[in-house]
């Protein structure tokens, strides 16, 4: 690595554990993490008890539970990559950014090369909260199968997604604006062209990233899902880079 982007990926990384907000998200996106993985495993375990059954019906993993769970949280951990930008907007701290690290390619990296490792880090943990969370209220009908696999995904997806919301915050430059284009991307606009039937849907980001952790190959090999969230990430990355070199902090 060059001093100078080792430079810039030591202050992004300084920047990033220096404001309460990174700790905070973190550890509320860990709470609803083991809150939701729990509630939905008391539900799985209440709808087979209450169903005449043979003895494998209805068994599910601890992880897919957990998958299941991150679908409706992933949004709050990706906020920590998204205010590693608009942070440093609202703050104004932007322009010392940029005055300290001239190339802005070589901001825009740093700040990937920072956001990739610790969302992965916190999308595996979240994986293994989720589960364990979840495992003791599944009773006979969960496992721990596949966890490892469950817990890998997820933090690979986490990763990928972190550095995908990077490039809206870049463009938006806004908190609320940049979740909500988030938020439209991952969430509604697939779950509207799902309602539809519409196969379109099968090349969101969040519904290959589904595929992708839950080693579903319906629709798709494995390797095809993560290359369809690694597109979307590589296309946002390119779009909050040519609107961070175009205009002014």
């Amino acid at each position: 690595m060059m001093p100078e982007l080792r430079a810039a990926v030591a202050a992004e990384w300084t920047k990033l554990w220096s404001v309460r907000s990174t700790w905070g998200t973190l550890a509320a996106s860990a709470v609803l993490m083991v809150l939701v993985s729990a509630q939905l495993g008391i539900a799985h375990e209440n709808n087979n008890t209450n169903e005449i059954t043979t003895d494998d019906f209805g068994v599910t993993t601890a992880g897919a539970i957990a998958i299941e769970s991150f679908a409706m949280l992933q949004f709050v951990l990706f906020t920590v990559a998204i205010l590693a930008v608009t942070g440093e907007y609202s703050s104004r701290s932007i322009g010392w950014t940029l005055q300290a690290v001239p190339v802005r390619g070589r901001v825009l990296l740093a700040k990937a090369l920072v956001v990739a490792p610790v969302m992965f880090v916190a999308g595996t943990a979240m994986c293994l909260l989720g589960a364990f969370a979840a495992k003791p209220l599944l009773g006979d009908w969960g496992t721990l199968d596949g966890l490892a696999y469950d817990a890998f995904a997820m933090g690979v997806y986490s990763a990928a997604g972190g550095v995908l919301t990077v490039g809206p915050a870049l463009v938006l430059r806004s908190t609320a604006t940049t979740l909500t284009a988030v938020f439209v991307v991952l969430l509604l606009l697939p779950v509207l062209l799902s309602a539809a039937d519409s196969p379109v849907a099968d090349f969101f980001p969040s519904i290959a990233g589904d595929h992708f952790m839950s080693g579903d190959t319906t629709e798709y090999p494995l390797a095809a899902a993560l290359l369809i969230v690694l597109a979307w990430t590589a296309a946002s990355v390119l779009a909050g880079a040519r609107f961070l070199k175009a205009r002014d902090a």
